[in-house]
């Protein structure tokens, strides 16, 4: 009997703990400020949204299989559309920089390596698993949302005070008052509209992307001092493929003072480049 209390026991405290884990999901609501952003986007589509799409194919399914990881509510996944497109080379006049526009000291925190080589704020996997941390966090700290995002844009300092300051957690009330940055005011309803046309583009006007190539690849170790470009040449890799699978790499040429770097290399290639650097490696 004693054993069969303990076991239930167990079971309900890593239910408990699984729970405490586990996230809510982002509620979904639709008002004329999110229906505003809705007919921005549709304007826009030909100038900007319809590259969103493409390259949202490409992207989001990496990125929504990280969030499911960390129990992170998937729809996260469209927050990054908003702050870069989806372009890993975005950079704002604030030097936010990257897929999830990190300011240097929020990527140093959260583990991204940023030097004269290496940028990882850049890195698709690297950077996302860092904004899953960053907001985890934030939910934790404002048990909510739309605040949580609101953090993420405005800074959590800044959020803390507002909030203190005329005394409610609601997102949509508290935007209204004085000292809410007009930024942050249109970020979660901007959000809101980019996952609502996403989740069905065709309702709102876009034409679902087709035949957009993924390319499949695979990790290869490289010694410190590996050049992309003599790479491409030397087996026939486009150098813009190489370039766009690793854009972590600010000057194309893993750090010469490291012993070994992982890069992707296209799958059809990984075993020649992996016979070319094991026998190079015997040279020295």
């Amino acid at each position: 009997m004693r054993v069969w209390i303990l076991i239930i026991f167990f079971l309900l405290s890593v239910s408990e703990a699984w729970a405490k884990q586990s996230k809510p999901d982002i509620p979904i609501q639709i008002n004329p400020r999110v229906n505003h952003w809705i007919k921005v986007f549709q304007r826009n589509k030909k100038s900007y949204f319809n590259s969103w799409l493409v390259r949202s194919e490409k992207k989001l399914p990496k990125i929504k299989a990280l969030l499911k990881r960390r129990n992170l509510p998937v729809d996260l996944a469209y927050l990054p559309l908003i702050e870069s497109g989806l372009n890993p080379k975005a950079v704002s006049s604030a030097q936010a920089v990257g897929y999830w526009q990190f300011i240097k000291p929020t990527a140093l925190f959260y583990g991204l390596e940023i030097n004269w080589w290496l940028d990882e704020r850049h890195d698709l996997i690297k950077s996302t698993w860092a904004a899953a941390q960053y907001l985890d966090r934030l939910y934790d700290i404002f048990g909510d949302w739309y605040l949580a995002l609101s953090g993420y844009n405005m800074g959590e300092t800044r959020l803390r005070k507002l909030i203190k300051r005329h005394k409610t957690k609601n997102f949509w009330k508290l935007s209204r008052l004085k000292g809410f940055p007009k930024e942050t005011r249109d970020y979660v309803p901007k959000y809101l509209a980019a996952t609502i046309i996403l989740k069905n583009p065709s309702f709102y006007g876009f034409k679902n992307p087709i035949n957009v190539r993924r390319t499949k690849y695979s990790y290869q170790f490289v010694p410190g001092g590996t050049d992309l470009y003599d790479l491409s040449r030397k087996f026939d890799i486009s150098s813009e493929l190489l370039k766009e699978l690793n854009p972590e790499l600010k000057r194309y040429v893993v750090p010469k003072g490291i012993r070994s770097h992982r890069i992707r290399v296209p799958e059809n290639f990984r075993s020649k480049v992996s016979l070319y650097l094991s026998k190079k490696s015997e040279t020295f």
